[in-house]
């Protein structure tokens, strides 16, 4: 694997902090957690795991079928699950130098604080994918935002409008579902309802195709069914439940076509993937890197951006032909599959 920075750069930069942290010590009296940073990544990921998170972030992400609860277990079939506290080549723990409530004095290093924190981070390579796909309807946002285009506007308020309520409330119970969420249970049981819910969606969507569905863009919802949808992706922040998926149905409620609908959840996921990125990285970005290094975070990336481009471009083909069914019917069976291997 790569490094970012040259050996001897690196050998300053660790001499600098630890006589940063000599200095800051004071006359001795009780004895501290160990906070020194690793010279190098503590249990470096191998660019096979690297890989094979990024295809399952990449595939995943914008497909109805979550990519959080299929993050979480790869993540446990590949051994990144463990919370035993890493430690430096003497045998000392390694923190985490964020305080939270419980641990007030520092988190200790652990491989599933750095895995969590990474499936998250190269959620990146799926951004850049859409913005790359995206680009018309990015720039005629911009435009929008500066009074030229009033579809753009449109299209850019409605956009925000379905990110607020996610954002503050995904905000407020991040902690919550950090803590008592991310389980194979949980994920279980959010695709079984999930599938239950894109069945009763796709008939509905059937029944009233010829009364409200059109071929209006999503720029053109009122601002109402723009936060109706909005509220509808908080379900998402349950893993295992899609935020695709929920943006989708939102949408046929909404009166959007299957592929209008799905484009919408695009741009909508773009703040929130975003936001969700760049919240992980401020609380542990810095211990991923310490525990993982910078390469294989860029390797991750890499590889969601490129599988994230070709799955969006087949979901659409096939969402415009065939509708949410078959997704539901995989749903259902991932959840057995994974009940009968972790639950009984």
């Amino acid at each position: 694997m790569f490094r970012i920075f040259p050996g001897r750069l690196l050998s300053v930069i660790v001499a600098c902090a630890a006589l940063t942290a000599a200095q800051g010590a004071g006359p001795a009296s009780k004895k501290k957690p160990v906070r020194e940073p690793a010279a190098k990544p503590v249990a470096e990921l191998s660019a096979t795991d690297a890989i094979v998170l990024g295809l399952v972030e990449g595939v995943t992400e914008f497909l109805p079928v979550s990519s959080t609860g299929h993050l979480i277990i790869a993540s446990q079939m590949l051994g990144l699950e463990s919370d035993q506290p890493l430690t430096n080549a003497a045998g000392e723990p390694l923190w985490h130098k964020k305080p939270s409530e419980k641990h007030p004095e520092g988190e200790p290093l652990t491989l599933k604080l750095a895995a969590d924190t990474y499936t998250v981070v190269i959620q990146v390579g799926a951004i850049l994918a859409v913005v790359f796909m995206y680009w018309p309807q990015l720039m005629n946002m911009l435009i929008g935002l500066f009074g030229r285009s009033s579809s753009g506007f449109r299209l850019l308020r409605n956009v925000l409008l379905a990110f607020a309520p996610v954002a503050v409330i995904g905000l407020l119970a991040h902690d919550f579902i950090d803590r008592y969420l991310f389980s194979v249970g949980a994920v279980v049981a959010a695709q079984i309802g999930g599938a239950l819910l894109m069945l009763w969606a796709e008939r509905w969507r059937r029944r009233n195709s010829g009364i409200g569905f059109s071929k209006a863009d999503p720029g053109d919802m009122s601002p109402g069914k723009a936060v109706g949808i909005g509220f509808a992706q908080c379900l998402a922040l349950w893993p295992g439940t899609s935020r695709s998926m929920v943006t989708i149905v939102g949408g046929y409620l909404a009166g959007l076509t299957p592929v209008k609908a799905a484009e919408f959840s695009f741009l909508v996921g773009l703040p929130t993937l975003a936001g969700a990125a760049v919240y992980k990285s401020y609380k542990s970005g810095a211990a991923m890197i310490e525990v993982f290094g910078w390469s294989s975070v860029l390797l991750g990336c890499l590889v969601a951006a490129i599988s994230a481009a070709l799955a969006v471009k087949f979901f659409v083909r096939f969402l415009s032909r065939n509708g949410l069914a078959l997704f539901a019917f995989y749903r259902i069976a991932v959840a057995v599959v994974l009940a009968a291997f972790y639950l009984f």
